[in-house]
């Protein structure tokens, strides 16, 4: 008989086993500990804790399942150990390349929208310049009697938005791993700081 924990992850309640429970503490403590001291630190660790729980989700999805040490050493192996990117040491760089070629996803990219981020969610999941898809958008628009605005408005209803940094990150096909997490809040930091320098 082994003993079972509940524990909260990225805001949502898993059952791990006895020895699961203390990797997944050991690695949650080592994460803290890389990114406590840096700028945007507590939301790297957030984002990382929202991305571990959809990991433990996807590999078992609609199932009660007890996490065991193998789905931990999984989830490790797919985001990655912190010590990897403390320094971006050969390690980390070699796991940032095997990571490299992660699937996109669709969504709309409402940060650089002008109505609804149709377009420019297909340019960055087609790796396409926007303009080009906008284009085309408008031809149909124009020229396909009315088209491009039926194919716009159903594709806006269809196509969710890209809202959390982790769903940006699958949009432009980078993995999402601790690096990638780390680097993203971290521009984004910057992003909003040179604003308001402005």
């Amino acid at each position: 008989m082994k003993k079972t924990i509940d524990v909260s992850i990225g805001g949502r309640l898993f059952t791990l086993d006895n020895e699961a429970y203390v990797q997944m503490k050991d690695y949650l403590e080592r994460i803290g500990k890389n990114f406590s001291g840096t700028e945007g630190g507590e939301e790297i660790i957030n984002d990382i804790e929202a991305r571990i729980a959809e990991l433990l989700i996807d590999a078992d999805p609609g199932q009660v399942k007890v996490i065991t040490p193998q789905d931990v050493e999984k989830i490790r192996e797919i985001l990655g150990e912190p010590s990897f990117f403390a320094g971006e040491n050969e390690e980390g760089q070699a796991h940032r390349t095997a990571n490299k070629n992660s699937p996109r996803r669709m969504y709309r990219d409402i940060d650089n929208r002008i109505l609804g981020g149709v377009c420019s969610g297909i340019s960055a999941y087609l790796s396409v310049d926007v303009v080009w898809i906008r284009i085309a958008m408008i031809v149909l628009a124009f020229f396909g009697f009315g088209t491009g605005v039926i194919i716009y408005l159903i594709l806006w209803i269809v196509i969710p938005p890209a809202e959390t940094r982790l769903q940006k990150l699958e949009m432009s096909g980078e993995p999402v791993t601790i690096s990638s997490i780390s680097d993203s809040v971290q521009d984004e930091f910057v992003r909003i700081r040179d604003k308001f320098r402005k």
